[in-house]
């Protein structure tokens, strides 16, 4: 009889360097205590961010092939140019190292990824189904964001004092 389970790949493991800072931020004497958690792609040192393109995409290809039975539930190859996207792959890949340690908290993991693939297809809309083929299209929504100022013109009209005004 053939073990119908051994054919089951592990999670990607995170970078050494990586593995390295995390342990290195669970030290109360450390430096690193205070540094950024190593999901916040934005934030982490030159060092810290270098290892995390190819990591993140060995998850994604791991979740796709695990999980990624609909079209529509694909992570797309393009996912790192779509920054919320790669902050929230980055997320999911943590939780999910710490989720495995205990039965019910893989259960929540499994709720998250849910509510990741959720995100995920609001946010690609219909540039998803191009994405998922390897025709990535840039930010459908640019043109909106083009209207907004800098904040050097925000400054020089005055929009930024009505804001503060606004907030109170």
């Amino acid at each position: 009889m053939t073990e119908t389970l051994t054919h089951f790949e592990p999670f990607p493991e995170p970078p050494d360097v990586i593995l390295e800072y995390i342990a290195e931020r669970s030290t109360q004497e450390s430096m690193a205590a205070d540094g950024p958690s190593p999901w916040d792609l934005g934030a982490l040192s030159a060092e810290l961010i270098d290892p995390m393109p190819a990591w993140l995409d060995s998850v994604c290809r791991w979740l796709n092939a695990r999980y990624a039975w609909q079209p529509q539930d694909v992570i797309p190859p393009c996912w790192a140019k779509h920054e919320g996207l790669a902050y929230e792959i980055a997320a999911l890949a943590f939780a999910r190292q710490d989720a495995y340690k205990e039965a019910g908290s893989s259960v929540t993991w499994h709720e998250q990824y849910n509510r990741f693939l959720t995100r995920m297809i609001k946010m690609l809309a219909k540039a998803g189904d191009e994405c998922r083929v390897g025709k990535h299209e840039e930010r459908p929504a640019r043109f909106q964001l083009a209207a907004w100022p800098t904040a050097a013109q925000g400054e020089a009209t005055g929009s930024t004092g009505r804001v503060e005004e606004m907030a109170g």
